[in-house]
């Protein structure tokens, strides 16, 4: 089944474009342009994932999601901005966001984003992931989660179990290439990408991206 999408930007053209883009892939359940019709749009459609700028007449995206998060656990957020300011990344992510990405990223790749926050993963454009990654490590990730333990940041020996390529897709999968992006720098096709990433994970006994990055960022990896 495809995700439910909810759209929520003030220019109508961004709306319009990102229809476009995600088409019949999709399936949309409302839009808005600020704060307040935000709220009500998605209290009522109940999306599977929320696009969602970052700035928005009469508050901004983080007000949207803390209006409404507790509400309604099960929907997914994905913040869509032309932003790529570190203090808008972290604060979306600490409000529950599930990923950011920036208006540059392509129709395909947007989908890709869309379908991997629905299915529970994360997902940030690539140069934004090492500020979700400090915030990690400063104790100010949405979680909670404190920063690694010097005993806790020795190398895993299921690094040891990985081949060259591997270690080269592993540290790209964990700062949040997508498979298209890491077989362009590889030179390698889409299909051997997903072979090494699954690979990756079998051998390093994690179930998804999410788990990985945290891994790859608690042994320095990154």
């Amino acid at each position: 089944m495809s995700p439910r999408v909810f759209v929520v930007d003030d220019h109508a053209m961004v709306r319009t474009g990102v229809r476009a883009e995600l088409g019949d892939a999709v399936t949309f359940v409302g839009e808005a342009a600020d704060v307040p019709t935000a709220i009500e749009g998605i209290r009522a459609a109940r999306p599977d994932v929320v696009l969602l700028d970052v700035h928005l007449p009469g508050g901004d995206g983080r007000a949207v999601l803390e209006a409404l998060r507790g509400e309604l656990p099960d929907v997914r957020w994905l913040a869509l901005s032309v932003s790529d300011a570190a203090e808008d990344v972290i604060a979306v992510i600490r409000a529950g966001a599930r990923g950011y990405v920036t208006k540059t990223i392509s129709g395909p790749d947007l989908l890709d984003a869309v379908r991997r926050v629905a299915d529970g993963d994360v997902v940030f454009s690539p140069r934004l992931a090492g500020f979700v990654l400090d915030a990690f490590a400063a104790g100010g990730a949405s979680g909670g989660a404190a920063a690694p333990q010097p005993e806790e940041q020795a190398t895993d020996p299921g690094l040891d179990l990985l081949s060259a390529r591997e270690r080269e897709v592993m540290q790209l999968l964990a700062r949040g290439y997508t498979y298209r992006e890491i077989g362009s720098r590889l030179f390698i096709s889409v299909k051997t990408v997903e072979s090494h990433a699954s690979n990756v994970l079998r051998k390093l006994q994690l179930s998804n991206r999410n788990e990985l990055t945290r891994w790859a960022a608690t042994n320095r990896l990154l």
